[in-house]
């Protein structure tokens, strides 16, 4: 016990101050990319997931329309694409998603 309480007393606790004009002998802190230690990126606190939201398919039902009288379609065929290729309708024109083929509508 004796030889700890030595030990302990002839450890310096405090750093030697430098003399004047001399510059401290201090080493320059490395980066941490230099010293071969990877950053670890700071996670953000993780908190309930939202739903996904997910679209509705949309089947045949949607290009067309059974009346008492019979069978009417919502929107054209492509020109150049033929029957079974209906357009998209963006409002102010008709568009075929499978050749590009646009049809500006009249005002």
């Amino acid at each position: 016990m004796a030889e700890k309480a030595k030990a302990k007393k002839e450890a310096p606790t405090a750093k030697a101050a430098p003399k004047p004009g001399e510059k401290p002998t201090e080493k320059p802190v490395e980066k941490p990319e230099e010293m071969g230690v990877e950053e670890k990126p700071i996670e953000k606190p993780r908190g309930k997931k939202k739903p996904k939201v997910r679209k509705k398919e949309k089947g045949a039902y949607t290009r067309y329309k059974v009346d008492d009288t019979g069978l009417t379609r919502l929107r054209p065929f492509c020109e150049r694409c033929g029957p079974g290729y209906f357009m998209a309708d963006h409002g102010d024109r008709y568009a075929c998603g499978h050749c590009g083929f646009t049809r500006y509508k009249r005002v």
